[in-house]
């Protein structure tokens, strides 16, 4: 067993609980040959800390499985965790009206780089790293044992560049016959697990989705920026909003969109759905002296275009501040982020500052991190990425 040596001042930091192996807080990272070896983290005495997998992937360069030496990383540990994120979810998989979420969180759940999500008999697995696909036998064994399942896929995310893998993503079972249309609190939605990396919807905003459709859509004229697929948009429209437009740079985002409306039975033609660079569209807004009632703002962390970049830590309050002037009066900014590398106190931070900029007054309604089928670890903060900050502008 290969043992590395943790840095010194990052010794206690491991004791409490941090979950992530980084190459700047270790010694001798260079003895680390194969990915899925299981190596000991050791303070400057040789003193075990805790047994980890190498596993290279953005965040670092692999995750802590146990803090028990003797503890052996086989198919039983992959079980026993598995069987306890299950057993956590069942309230889940009783649930009538919802049948796509999360199974599995990653570090949250026990073991980092990968996760697993459910839709409607379809089980998903992500793997974030060669190191944890070297244990796929482990979990597709688990999953045969302890769920009932009509199929499985899988969505390697990661390669030399640490970009998804685009192959036969289809692992056994029974193929799926796409779009799945899953159910989120009685909202439908089309889910491709045989598409690229994303399957149409993300399973971490379904709280946020209930309450733009419970509390802040009707009669109200709803700007979904970014809109991907429309997800926000649906939920919007079934919660009776008098109209919603979409916005998305993607041109694939409108047929989505449009497909997403269609499997509600709402008519995708009374709504607007326009593919067009964000920035672009603020400026026309502005141009046209468009308002809105609600504007639902969840840009990627990064995002490039042929006149602009964007980066969340960097461009977000410009983003606030060109959304408050095409917000009405009384009306409502749903700002979400799902950058890892700022908390929600700094999030704030961005919006305050915007709203100060332009000399505009606000409220905060609410705010929403990861629900909680996305379990985090208290000791690391940067695995509840999620943020989302329900905002009234002010008169």
């Amino acid at each position: 067993m290969v043992k590395i040596k943790v840095q010194s001042k990052y010794v206690t930091k491991y004791k409490n609980g941090y979950p992530l192996v980084h190459r700047d807080m270790i010694v001798d990272d260079h003895l680390l040959k194969k990915e899925g070896s299981i190596f000991y983290l050791v303070d400057q005495h040789q003193q075990f800390i805790a047994k980890a997998y190498y596993g290279k992937q953005n965040k670092g360069i692999g995750w802590i499985l146990s803090r028990k030496k003797e503890e052996k990383i086989d198919f039983n540990f992959f079980k026993e965790k598995i069987n306890a994120a299950i057993q956590k979810r069942k309230h889940l998989f009783n649930d009538q009206n919802t049948n796509a979420f999360r199974v599995f969180n990653g570090e949250g759940d026990g073991i980092g780089g990968l996760t697993i999500d459910y839709f409607d008999g379809f089980y998903l697995i992500n793997w974030y790293s060669q190191g944890i696909f070297s244990f796929k036998d482990d979990v597709i064994r688990t999953l045969d044992e302890l769920a009932n399942y009509t199929g499985i896929y899988q969505k390697k995310r990661f390669n030399t560049e640490g970009q998804y893998i685009d192959d036969d993503d289809f692992v056994k079972g029974k193929r799926g016959e796409f779009p799945i249309i899953v159910k989120e609190n009685g909202m439908n939605y089309a889910v491709y697990l045989n598409d690229g990396a994303m399957v149409g919807i993300f399973l971490d905003q379904r709280e946020v989705r209930k309450a733009i459709r419970d509390q802040y859509s009707k009669d109200k004229h709803v700007l979904n920026t970014f809109s991907y697929t429309g997800a926000f948009s649906v939920a919007a429209a079934i919660g009776g909003a008098a109209k919603t437009t979409s916005v998305d740079l993607a041109k694939r985002s409108k047929s989505k969109t449009i497909e997403h409306f269609s499997v509600n039975g709402i008519d995708y033609e009374q709504q607007d759905i326009i593919v067009m660079d964000v920035f672009d569209y603020f400026k026309y807004a502005n141009r046209k002296k468009l308002k809105f009632d609600l504007v639902i703002l969840d840009p990627p962390s990064f995002a490039r275009s042929k006149k602009h970049t964007f980066r969340a830590a960097k461009d977000y309050t410009k983003l606030v501040k060109d959304t408050i002037t095409i917000t009405e009066k009384n009306g409502i900014i749903a700002a979400s982020t799902n950058n890892a590398t700022f908390g929600m106190k700094k999030f704030k931070g961005f919006i305050d500052r915007a709203f100060k900029e332009t000399g505009d007054k606000y409220e905060i309604l609410r705010e929403y991190t990861l629900p909680s089928d996305f379990k985090v670890l208290d000791g690391f903060l940067q695995g509840n990425y999620l943020k989302v900050v329900i905002v009234k502008k002010q008169t």
